[in-house]
């Protein structure tokens, strides 16, 4: 089978670009042909694709590319001619090369998948947060005017316009009409697709899968601490889990980075370590020896590759209950839940978790079974079959 996978980037930059890198190194295992798309970004990985791929988006592209430019319609139509696919498997297309290529490959008969790793198709802000903080769903009922008068794109007027201007022109039905399949990561996300008007016949939920192998451990003792690994930013709930920490005498270590940083670290005692951005044999350390990994998402998180690693490395997971993070979570055997944004209910939740005895070489081999490359492989073929 020739499979096209099309992402904005093509290099290990967040959770959408590893699950195509990992999609594409698996599709190539398994004997198929693959070819890739995406923008001509400085960090992307080499690859004899490149010739096909559009300019890195300049500031001034920002006014056309949402739209579909001229460039990425040429490019994706001369790699449509060369590659001839059967398949064409989209992922964060929005923006950078927009969903013209959707519509390009549907015209030409080929079917067109599409993996949701956001709410971009509901909500222009991509994330369903009103001025970056709170859940907001206005939009989902097909009327995005909002996105404009409460300047969601990053505050800007400009940059709203935009956004609800791209919002209409790609619209839900012209969407549905060229496109065969959404993959939606989370039951909560096919869930919300629905909500937002989306044919349920067309949303089949998937959930994401890593390569399980870089996840071995031969031992499984664990530290003096727990951990949070992530952005260090509003939506991840970081303050609110110092605000939590604070309180109680564990020690905390905090992998990443991120605006918040220094305020973080301003209101952090003692007991809380940042560590800062790590490579993964650090992070396999460093989460693998954790009591317990901690997730206080304050939005709509889909399917969180940090829950699935660290269940995957033998180290249960303290996940907020919002989004798609509790359906990774089985209560008091790969982790437990506790109220977003409620500070009481965190503590006493971490309390519950350090005292709780945990099966933790049971947690790794059943999440490495569970999450796996050929268990996805086997559910993505029947997909592409369909």
């Amino acid at each position: 089978m020739k499979i096209l996978l099309a992402n904005k980037f093509y290099y290990r930059r967040g959770g959408d670009c590893i699950y195509m890198l990992n999609l594409e190194q698996l599709l190539k295992a398994h004997g198929h042909d693959v070819a890739v798309f995406a923008m001509d970004y400085p960090e992307n990985q080499e690859t004899p694709w490149k010739k096909y791929f559009p300019t890195n988006m300049s500031k001034l592209m920002a006014f056309t590319r949402p739209f579909g430019s001229k460039e990425v319609k040429n490019k994706f139509n001369k790699l449509l001619n060369d590659f001839k696919p059967d398949i064409v498997h989209l992922n964060n297309i929005h923006t950078h090369l927009s969903p013209i290529i959707a519509e390009l490959a549907h015209k030409r008969s080929i079917k067109v998948i599409w993996t949701l790793h956001d709410y971009k198709l509901l909500c222009p802000r991509y994330d369903c947060l009103r001025n970056g903080k709170d859940i907001c769903e206005i939009c989902f009922n097909g009327d995005k005017t909002s996105c404009k008068t409460y300047k969601c794109m990053k505050g800007s007027t400009l940059a709203s316009i935009i956004g609800y201007q791209e919002a209409i022109k790609w619209n839900m039905k012209r969407l549905e009409n060229c496109t065969n399949t959404f993959i939606c990561p989370s039951k909560f996300m096919a869930q919300k697709m629905a909500q937002g008007g989306f044919n349920q016949k067309k949303l089949v939920p998937l959930c994401n899968f890593i390569d399980t192998t870089k996840c071995q451990r031969q031992h499984f003792e664990k530290g003096d601490y727990y951990c949070f690994i992530g952005r260090l930013s509003h939506e991840k709930g970081v303050k609110t889990l110092i605000d939590a920490a604070n309180k109680l005498p564990y020690k905390l270590k905090i992998i990443g980075g991120g605006p918040l940083l220094e305020e973080l670290k301003g209101i952090a005692n003692s007991n809380i370590e940042f560590v800062g951005f790590k490579q993964w044999d650090e992070i396999k350390e460093l989460v693998g020896k954790a009591r317990f990994s901690i997730i206080p998402s304050e939005w709509y998180e889909n399917n969180p590759l940090s829950v699935i690693e660290a269940q995957c490395l033998g180290t249960p997971v303290l996940g907020a209950n919002i989004g798609g993070i509790p359906e990774l979570i089985e209560n008091e055997i790969t982790g437990m839940t506790f109220e977003s944004k409620n500070t009481a209910d965190l503590a006493q939740k971490i309390e519950a978790m350090w005292k709780h005895s945990f099966n933790y070489a049971l947690i790794a081999q059943q999440s490495q079974m569970k999450y796996n490359a050929e268990n996805y492989y086997n559910q993505i073929l029947e997909i592409y079959k369909k």
